[in-house]
This record gives C-alpha cells, structure tokens and sequence, in this order.
C-alpha cells in the first residue's frame, strides 16, 4: 500500500547557487515522500519544478511570509496557505524566535535552521543543509543525481548556440569569469590560461556565458584570451540550464552558474578563492573544484 505524501513546504528565498547547494536535501526529502512546493525567487522555482524536483513553487515575496515577524496576528490568508502543509523547513529566519513560535502555531512540524552552517562548521553547505532535516530521518545521499532538464530548455539552448554559429560538430565548451562578488572571480589571467588548456586538450568549441552583472569580467577575458570564442548573453535561467546540460565541458569562478554547471552533471572545473572552497564545494561528482588565489596555481 502507497503512503499517503507529506505535503512539504520548502522556504529558501537565496540566490542561485544557495539553493543549487540544496538540491541534495530536498531530493532527500522526496525519496521520503514529501510532496514538496518550494517558496524561493520565482526562476528558481521554475528550475526545480521544471527539473522535477518539487511539483509546485510559489513565489516567497508575495507568499506573505513576512506576517510572520509583525506584532499582528498572521492574515487569514497566511494562516490558510500554511493549513496546507504537514511539514515545513524554512532555511530563512532561523536568528528570529518570534518567526520560529508563529510557524510552529500554524504548521504542525517545523525545522527552521541556518542556511549556512557555522563558520567553525567542518561541513560544506549542502551537507549541512542535509543534516538540518536528521530529525525527520533524512540522511545524506550515497550517491548524486544530475538536476534533470527538459526537451524544451535544451531545443531553446540550440537555438541560442545555433544564432551565435556555434558549430554543433565539435565539443561545447561553456565558461563563466563572472561571480556575484568581484573577489570571488578567478584572476582574469588564469582563467583564460586554464580555458586556453581546455581548448585546445579537448579540441572544445568555445562559448562565453554573460549574465546580467557580468559584462566587465566577460569583456576582461575576452581582451586576453588566445582563442575564438563566442559571447552567450544573458539567456534565460531554464535556457542557461539546458546549455549546460548540451555542454561538454565547463570552466567558471565560484558562482550560482558554476554551481547550476555541476548540478545538470556537465563535466566542470570551478575555481575558488580560498575562503570559500572548503564551504561552497559542489555536492556532483562531476565537479572539480580547485582553489586559485592572486599567487595560487591552476
């Protein structure tokens, strides 16, 4: 006889690669039963939902979460929406006890924790994202699976590949110098020696992926870089996924597109600044990830 599904309300409103670094729980959670609806910024929904991972998302500033905190009680209309769910983790709020009571007076089980561990902690994030969830049984995974992507993400990424005339004959090679933090980019000069490597060990057709912030590091390596390569601006989050999924192999800083390059198993080197490799290494066996300072080696 089938059990009857938890229904699951997962709260994360983090950018990219915090909730990339999640996947591990929250697919830990749905092996279990969970029926999960995920409360985060509405592409990332559309990520995982697409992905399969939660059946339902809901965007986190207009799900009216922040009743929460208020001296009034909870709008009728929160309390309704929470009535839903037998289980809750919120992976926001864990510093505001107020926040913690008022869920647990509307949702009868609650994990509210850190979406980071401790700065002492020995454990990488997504690990410790696992381990919040240890008293409803959820243990760490003995093995990863990619984030799936669909027929539609991947045809919408060849059609992009193909208006830049990228040659489908040879291996994709997609890289990424940007991150959300100038310190957090790997030295221009490095990357563009690692990518050079790359290239030409593995013979890669060469494409550069721009985000929305990242046209002064995009336009820094493509000054110094020694080999064609082509300019992927700005696609859609679902569209960047399904490029990655086509890609061969990838190269990028310590970012949300590095972490979304590991998760739908794309061959990746991702390279850290020191302080954060040891916290914000990927959970997919598919990644490498190496540490680079200003004097460090590739």
């Amino acid at each position: 006889m089938a059990r009857e599904p938890i229904d699951t309300l997962v709260i994360h409103p983090g950018a990219l690669g915090d909730v990339l670094q999640a996947v591990p729980a929250i697919e830990a959670l749905g092996r279990l039963g969970h029926r999960m609806t995920f409360a985060g910024q509405p592409r990332l929904g559309e990520l995982l939902q697409g992905a399969g991972l939660v059946p339902a998302a809901a965007p986190f500033d207009t799900f009216g979460i922040e009743g929460l905190f208020a001296d009034a009680p909870a709008s009728e209309r929160l309390a309704s929406r929470l009535s839903r769910f037998r289980r809750v983790v919120s992976w926001f709020g864990a510093k505001e006890d107020r926040y913690r009571e008022r869920l647990g007076a509307l949702v009868p089980e609650v994990i509210v924790a850190r979406p980071v561990p401790d700065d002492d902690s020995p454990l990488t994030v997504w690990e410790h994202l696992v381990d919040t969830l240890s008293k409803w049984d959820v243990t760490r995974p003995s093995e990863h699976h990619a984030l799936a992507t669909t027929e539609r993400w991947r045809v919408a990424a060849r059609t992009a590949l193909m208006t830049l005339g990228v040659d489908e004959g040879r291996p994709l090679l997609i890289a990424h110098p940007g991150a959300g933090a100038r310190w957090k980019q790997a030295p221009t000069a490095r990357f563009a020696q690692a990518l050079e490597r790359m290239a030409a060990d593995g013979g890669f057709e060469v494409v550069v992926h721009q985000g929305p912030a990242d046209g002064p590091a995009v336009d820094a390596l493509l000054a110094v870089l020694g080999i064609p390569a082509r300019r992927l601006l700005e696609p859609t989050l679902t569209e960047l996924a399904g490029a990655l999924a086509l890609a061969h192999a990838y190269l990028g800083s310590d970012s949300g597109v590095s972490q979304l390059a590991a998760s739908v198993g794309t061959p990746s080197v991702i390279l850290y600044p020191p302080e954060t490799l040891r916290r914000w290494a990927p959970w997919a066996p598919s990644a490498v990830a190496l540490g680079v300072g200003s004097e460090g080696d590739l």
